[in-house]
């Protein structure tokens, strides 16, 4: 018989399947408020983490890339695509995975999907700086891209900023009939636009969600009033924007990473020298947020490693106790660590 590997061998790893049954076990809306307590919390100790824009392989058709960070304790990182064209392939735009491991040892301690999760997460953060930025009183939401992304950003701006109506828009009604029906018993009043003008009435909060990869123009200039949220959080990339340049000028932008923000968000039509604040200091109390009723904020949001770590940690602490992760027998743990080709030899049976 060959050895049995001992228990630092096996790494939890939660599947599409277990991540769908946990959030289930836990309720939607409650992981989306969990998620968004714990991307605060750590959004308040930014300063601790180890920040780098994200590594980007670009091709014609979409871009892969790498999202690592590590707190000094556990370090973390997600792979992730974008890719436009699948749609019409009857594949996903955006697929992903992660892994958390100790940095004292470096063994890994949780694999984890992260499409869902990365979904999860994605409308957990919008919700949480919109908690800070939108008017107050804000119950009606724009919601412009109906795509795989939509129904967990109105959920989410339910449940943490206390949104009761959502106005959808999608370039492609089939989108929008589908949100609409998946967004039916949720408690929220959802109504079907067939302009994204027509969206925009009465929402003090927008969100734009398209994943095009190029220059595009979703908002104009004289479709956004004042007193406005912006939620700008389409798939993002150099040369990819929703948002007209003079939007921006009239706006006070918050951003996440600015290194990573001014190569891939809607700044890049920017001067580098035009101000933005970062998410963290608004949460700190190191800098302002909305200081006045009639202004315009916007968050230009594209996803930054800290909130996939602050995901998956949550997502490692949610599994325990439950049959929701299997144990992979994932690291070769020989008796003698120095006799890799022993255990090997061994395993002959």
């Amino acid at each position: 018989m060959p050895p049995l590997p001992s228990e630092l061998a096996y790494v939890p790893f939660v599947s599409v399947e277990h991540m769908m049954g946990l959030v289930h076990h836990i309720g939607i809306e409650n992981v989306l408020i969990d998620l968004a307590d714990e991307i605060e919390a750590d959004f308040k100790r930014w300063e601790l983490f180890d920040k780098t824009p994200r590594v980007a392989s670009h091709s014609d058709v979409g871009v892969i890339e790498l999202m690592p960070t590590s707190d000094g304790e556990m370090y973390g990182f997600k792979y992730v695509n974008g890719h436009p064209k699948n749609t019409k392939e009857g594949l996903q735009t955006v697929t992903a995975f992660g892994l958390l491991a100790d940095v004292n040892s470096g063994y890994p301690k949780l694999l984890s999907e992260m499409t869902v999760l990365t979904a999860l997460r994605t409308a957990a953060t919008s919700a949480m700086v919109a908690k800070h930025l939108a008017p107050k009183g804000s119950k009606t939401m724009a919601m412009i891209g109906n795509g795989a992304q939509s129904e967990f950003q109105c959920l989410a701006f339910k449940a943490i900023c206390g949104i009761d109506t959502v106005r959808l828009y999608d370039i492609d009604p089939a989108a929008t009939e589908k949100c609409a029906r998946n967004l039916q018993g949720t408690g929220l009043t959802v109504v079907p636009c067939k302009t994204g003008e027509e969206s925009m009435e009465g929402a003090q909060i927008i969100t734009t969600c398209t994943a095009d990869k190029q220059y595009a123009t979703i908002l104009t200039d004289n479709m956004i009033g004042e007193g406005v949220h912006i939620n700008a959080i389409g798939g993002d990339c150099p040369g990819k924007t929703e948002l007209h340049r003079d939007i921006l000028l009239r706006s006070k932008i918050f951003v996440e990473y600015p290194e990573q923000t001014w190569v891939e968000g809607e700044i890049q039509q920017l001067d580098k020298d035009h101000p933005i604040t970062e998410m963290w200091q608004v949460i700190t109390g190191q800098a302002p947020g909305r200081t006045d009723a009639k202004q315009i904020t916007l968050f230009d949001s594209v996803g930054f490693a800290i909130e996939d770590f602050s995901a998956l940690r949550y997502i490692s602490k949610a599994i325990e106790g439950t049959e929701f992760f299997t144990q992979l027998d994932m690291l070769a743990d020989p008796d003698d660590p120095r006799d890799l080709f022993g255990m090997l030899e061994r395993s002959k049976g």
